[in-house]
């Protein structure tokens, strides 16, 4: 008798849980929540993209991205400028691009450590099915 669909949704759960915690408390010494590391994160993968595009890549909303943007500019580590239309840009800053590499550095070993449990192979093939499922 398997795991039943609950249990495994709830243990994926409680792992995604693990790593916030865990890279909450990794990212406390740079300065930074795991939100603002995040929207750097994404900032950083996507070079000029719009406030509203961060929200989304951000599972936030657009006011609340705005409210999490100011803080960030208020810090010096994003600028935001007018995009097209009413667009907002934002770029990071060179400090932004700092905080953003040493949270790179902390959050990863976050991640190596809880799925150092399995091997190479094994991590593979969690990846191609958790990839199966969220494309299905």
């Amino acid at each position: 008798m398997g795991v039943s669909v609950m249990e495994l949704g709830l243990t994926v759960k409680r792992l995604q849980m693990k790593h916030h915690r865990a890279a909450t408390d990794a990212l406390r010494p740079i300065g930074v929540t795991l939100v603002q590391w995040d929207a750097l994160r994404h900032l950083h993968e996507n070079p000029g993209a719009s406030q509203h595009d961060l929200a989304v890549l951000t599972f936030q909303t657009d006011q609340a991205f705005g409210t999490l943007a100011a803080r960030l500019e208020a810090r010096g580590l994003i600028n935001r400028g007018a995009g097209t239309g009413r667009a907002i840009r934002l770029e990071l800053t060179e400090e932004g691009e700092r905080v953003f590499a040493a949270g790179e550095r902390v959050t990863e070993k976050v991640v190596r450590a809880s799925f150092s449990p399995l091997n190479a192979d094994e991590q593979t093939m969690l990846g191609g099915m958790l990839e199966r499922l969220l494309n299905s």
